[in-house]
């Protein structure tokens, strides 16, 4: 398999956590409160849930839209779907921002010890290994053909 081909699968792959994590966070509008706090979200998401507010469902989908764009311009830099404008761009920032965001589990689990749980730690690796997907997969797809 050529790197281009290679590179299309990581960004694919890449684009399918997007849309996971989109979906996942989206869950939570529907199952409620217990779901927002297995997911970490922040006190005021929690109790904006609890108390039927606006708060949480449209901080919700403003989230699980920035996974879906992440996971189009995936897309477009796989080829799959038509290009999308500033696309290099887009792929280097979503690419870096994970990868920073994977790499930040480390010093808040020091700092942090008594909030560490088998779903930060997961959840940290899981954005790293997007970010490198993001990355590597985009570089590949730029790559000659072979």
């Amino acid at each position: 398999m050529n790197k281009r081909k290679v590179g299309c699968l990581f960004l694919s792959t890449a684009a399918g956590i997007a849309i996971f994590t989109a979906l996942a966070h989206m869950s939570c509008i529907f199952l409620g409160e217990s779901c927002y706090r297995s997911q970490l979200a922040p006190e005021a998401i929690i109790q904006s849930a609890i108390d039927g507010t606006l708060l949480a469902p449209v901080g919700t989908t403003f989230v699980s839209s920035l996974f879906l764009v992440c996971a189009v311009y995936a897309l477009s830099a796989a080829n799959i779907i038509p290009k999308l404008p500033l696309v290099k761009v887009a792929i280097y920032s979503i690419s870096t921002l994970c990868i920073l965001r994977g790499l930040a589990t480390i010093p808040i689990s020091l700092a942090y010890p008594e909030a560490v749980s088998r779903f930060v730690i997961t959840s940290g690796a899981i954005w790293f290994i997007s970010g490198v997907l993001f990355l590597v997969g985009f570089r590949f797809r730029l790559s000659p053909v072979s």
